[in-house]
């Protein structure tokens, strides 16, 4: 093996480059170099190392609470929004259905073992479920996951099965969600991965009739009850075909 690839996969350095970026969030918007050293396991002169060349292509910038955001990333942020970033009229329709039932509204796509979150609009009530823009999950439970996973092949299902808490015995259950979600063309999901939590989600397709992403409202289940599911489902289904209609212009498509 290359001594640069990672066991995972891919080149090591880089790998190691973007756990150090991934520590940084809204939460923490800046990292010390000692909290960098603890978080990835790596010696400190690899650090330092890896943080200077991040620095020299202008994805770090030290500070005196740390090293923070880049200006360099600004650039591929502008490159990321103007390729991902939702039309006006496709926000409307999801601010609207955000608006008639109070619960978060999120589209996500499927790449490899993970969905990720591109478009949200997020519930103002106190108590809420939140997933970020740009947010990776797993896909071993949940109702978008379910949507996501049809067409997925036995291969990917064991993977992600072995990668879940239930282990690979799991790749059943993905098998019968996938099929459940293809044959009704809608999914629902409640306390699988979150305890407390229910999510309603359908497919959005292409005129052609592709599946891209996943629609979906979620919230706490002491709100979204039972006898509320009906209803959702079906106006998630018809916002789903007025984003069809449109024309759903998206860079999105499943990856293995």
């Amino acid at each position: 093996m290359d001594p640069e690839e990672s066991a995972g996969g891919g080149v090591r350095s880089v790998r190691r480059a973007l756990d150090i970026l991934s520590l940084l969030t809204e939460d923490q918007p800046a990292v010390p170099l000692r909290s960098i050293v603890e978080n990835t396991g790596l010696p400190k002169t690899t650090v330092v190392r890896l943080v200077q060349t991040l620095e020299d292509y202008g994805l770090l910038w030290a500070t005196a609470a740390g090293y923070m955001a880049g200006p360099g990333l600004w650039r591929w942020a502008h490159l990321a929004a103007s390729s991902w970033e939702l039309p006006p009229e496709t926000v409307k329709l999801l601010r609207e259905l955000l608006h008639r039932h109070g619960e978060t509204v999120n589209v996500m796509t499927r790449r490899g073992m993970h969905r990720v979150c591109v478009a949200q609009q997020e519930s103002p009530q106190p108590l809420r479920h939140v997933v970020r823009v740009g947010d990776q999950l797993p896909l071993w439970a949940g109702a978008a996951s379910k949507i996501l996973l049809s067409g997925a092949s036995d291969t990917l299902l064991e993977r992600i099965a072995v990668d879940s808490p239930h282990g690979h015995e799991h790749a059943e259950q993905l098998r019968v969600w996938r099929d459940q979600a293809d044959e009704a063309g809608c999914a629902v999901s409640q306390g699988e991965r979150d305890s407390g939590l229910t999510a309603v989600a359908v497919p959005i397709r292409t005129g052609s009739g592709t599946l891209v992403a996943s629609l979906s409202i979620s919230g706490p289940s002491s709100r979204i009850s039972t006898e509320s599911i009906p209803e959702i489902t079906a106006d998630l289904r018809e916002v789903s075909a007025r984003l069809t209609s449109q024309g759903f212009d998206h860079p999105l498509s499943p990856r293995n």
